[in-house]
């Protein structure tokens, strides 16, 4: 079977890292060898920038933007090029979309300059699938840690843009969108039914 690459996206509270678990494990019951990762934190380089990315209080937009550009750059080159290269699934805890969703359109740093950052930094790697978790503001809402990371406690408004840029986005940009709502076995028979078909 020759290699795929898998994003699974959604904003906080959608269960993208159960889910990406659960995709591997039901890729590899079928033979399939899998490389789970995530952005950011997927490379040595990706754990220092996600720990400046997620802790602290306060960060320029823009600041944001290239130090997620960062981690991706060295994301790419370092562990999904050479896994697919390798003939390996990859399945990813987000990847581009996320970036065009939080700096492109809720931080106002417009789609186009992030999509443009984001090509430089890939490469031009482009996943072959995007699913897109949606669940309702309350599920997200109920399932966020309120003290976690900087991003987890942003306010509802902010989570509210998150959700609908993603589901806008999601028309114009080919993602697969799936109800993340419910058990987390009938999400992930969900997922997996998208990323067969």
């Amino acid at each position: 079977m020759s290699a795929r690459f898998i994003v699974l996206e959604g904003g906080e509270g959608s269960g993208k890292s159960t889910q990406c678990a659960h995709l591997a494990a039901a890729l590899r019951s079928r033979g399939v060898s899998v490389v789970e990762t995530r952005e950011p934190g997927g490379t040595p380089l990706g754990r220092s920038l996600r720990g400046l990315l997620l802790d602290g209080d306060d960060l320029n937009p823009v600041a944001e933007m290239l130090m997620m550009a960062a981690d991706r750059a060295q994301h790419v080159v370092e562990v999904i090029r050479p896994a697919l290269a390798a003939d390996q699934w990859v399945v990813s805890d987000r990847f581009v979309p996320s970036s065009l969703v939080y700096q492109g359109v809720v931080r106002g740093l417009g789609v186009d300059t992030v999509a443009e950052l984001s090509q430089m930094a890939t490469g031009g790697l482009e996943p072959d699938a995007v699913i897109l978790l949606d669940v309702d503001d309350a599920t997200a809402e109920a399932r966020r840690s309120p003290d976690s990371d900087r991003m987890e406690r942003e306010g509802a408004e902010f989570h509210r843009e998150v959700r609908a840029a993603y589901r806008r986005l999601a028309g114009d940009c080919g993602w697969t969108l799936v109800d993340g709502t419910g058990a987390v076995a009938a999400v992930a028979a969900r997922v997996l039914a998208a990323v067969d078909s």
